[in-house]
């Protein structure tokens, strides 16, 4: 599927087997491994961009890979906005590049 991905850790060992599953990301077809973070199987498929910055435009992608940031949040249907680092890939997810916050009281954006 992917030379980017480690298949032998030096310390944690090979890699489990995982049944690979098709997903769509911004209308492309693309495969990843059931239930690995999302933001794992756009990296393996060469996707560095998340989103754009509200304000500036600069590129955003994975930064902390932990879910602490926002930094790598996307559009998932039905699910709305999540974290790609902190959401598990699984059979036909339709996936977008992340969009704006907005704080629904205010109406302000959240970034």
């Amino acid at each position: 599927m992917s030379r980017v991905r480690i298949v032998n850790h030096p310390i944690l060992g090979p890699k489990p087997e995982r049944r690979q599953v098709s997903f769509v990301f911004d209308g492309r077809p693309m495969k990843g491994l059931a239930g690995e973070p999302l933001a794992a199987a756009l990296l393996a498929s060469g996707v560095r961009l998340l989103r754009r910055h509200e304000e500036s435009g600069t590129a955003r992608g994975v930064y902390c890979a932990i879910g602490h940031c926002n930094e790598c949040r996307l559009t998932v249907h039905p699910l709305g906005t999540v974290r790609s680092c902190l959401t598990r890939l699984e059979e036909g997810m339709i996936v977008e590049t992340g969009r704006q916050l907005s704080n629904e009281i205010t109406g302000r954006i959240v970034t």
